[in-house]
C-alpha cells in the first residue's frame, strides 16, 4: 500500500493540478503530514486521512490505495471564482447555507 498510495496520490494531484497546500486546506490534514505521504519514506496514512484525501480529490479510496481506474472521470473544470465560492461555502454553517440557497433561488427566478 505504501508505494501505491504515494504514487497514486502524486499522480492524481498532478492530473488535477492540485497543490499539496490546497489539498491540506480541503482536507484539514497538515501539509507536513501530506508531505510524509508523498515523500521518499512514504508514511502510510490512516484510513480516515485516506478517505478525506479521496473525497477532496473526488476519487474512490480504492484509486489511491490500489490504483483502481474503473469509472473514474476527471473533476469538472471550474473557474477560479467558482473554486473560491466553493471554499467559502464549505466554511459556512447550515443557516448561512440556507440563506445563500434562498438568494440563489431569487437570482434564478429573476433571470427566468
Amino acid at each position: 500500500m505504501v508505494n501505491n498510495f504515494r504514487e497514486n496520490l502524486r499522480s492524481e494531484l498532478n492530473f488535477q493540478g492540485v497543490l499539496v497546500k490546497e489539498l491540506s486546506a480541503r482536507t484539514g490534514i497538515p501539509v507536513a503530514s501530506l508531505d510524509c505521504y508523498l515523500g521518499a519514506r512514504a508514511t502510510v496514512p490512516s484510513v480516515d486521512a485516506a478517505y478525506k484525501i479521496a473525497c477532496a480529490l473526488n476519487v474512490p479510496v480504492e484509486h489511491l490505495v490500489v490504483g483502481e481506474k474503473a469509472n473514474i472521470s476527471p473533476p469538472p473544470k471550474r473557474s477560479q471564482e467558482a473554486q473560491d465560492l466553493i471554499r467559502w461555502i464549505e466554511k459556512l454553517n447550515v443557516e448561512q447555507c440556507k440563506a445563500i440557497l434562498g438568494m440563489i433561488s431569487a437570482f434564478k427566478k429573476k433571470k427566468a
